[in-house]
């Protein structure tokens, strides 16, 4: 779910300079749009319940039933937009410091999430908001990824799995709320 809304936002994203790269994820299987884009398939079981059953794919839950291709566009074409204009607040600098970061391949998948929690972070506390924090900070999470991105494009399968990692760990129940309303 988090992967596909990142691979979502940052395709709405206005002045995406990385399309190229950001259509190979998918093709890399990356990002994988379940069957049926969203719908059920065969490979989904109708409980005794009635309710289908997940599975994990890459560590990620698919076939939530009330998470749709269309739900998922929409929300991410909002956090597009609430993400231009956090775009304008962030400073060259912060995006250069964690590009840096992410080049720099002795840190582990676990310390460069770190420096992106930080930024995101930090960012929070400088850019005034009345949005929700959690909201505030998975759309920075995002906004980040796609400057890093259009800065180094070949950095955009590290950032991207490191964004979702971020995402993950520190907003999912926000997210899985998001989409349920």
């Amino acid at each position: 779910m988090e992967r596909v809304l990142l691979y979502t936002f940052l395709e709405v994203s206005s002045d995406c300079r990385f399309r190229e790269q950001l259509h190979s994820l998918q093709s890399q299987g990356i990002v994988s749009f379940p069957k049926g884009s969203y719908g059920y398939d065969d490979e989904v079981e109708l409980q005794t319940d009635g309710n289908r059953s997940g599975h994990l794919q890459n560590g990620e839950l698919v076939f939530d039933p009330e998470v749709n291709e269309e739900v998922i566009r929409i929300i991410a074409a909002q956090l597009a937009e609430i993400g231009d204009q956090f775009d304008k607040e962030i400073k060259a600098r912060v995006v250069n410091d964690l590009a840096q970061h992410f080049l720099n391949e002795n840190l582990s998948g676990e310390e460069i999430t770190q420096r992106m929690s930080e930024a995101v972070e930090g960012l929070a506390r400088a850019i005034p908001s009345d949005m929700e924090q959690e909201k505030a900070m998975l759309v920075l999470a995002m906004v980040l990824t796609k400057k890093i991105a259009n800065t180094m494009p070949s950095l955009l399968q590290r950032v991207f799995s490191t964004t979702v990692n971020y995402i993950s760990q520190q907003l999912h129940n926000y997210i899985v709320r998001m989409l349920r309303e």
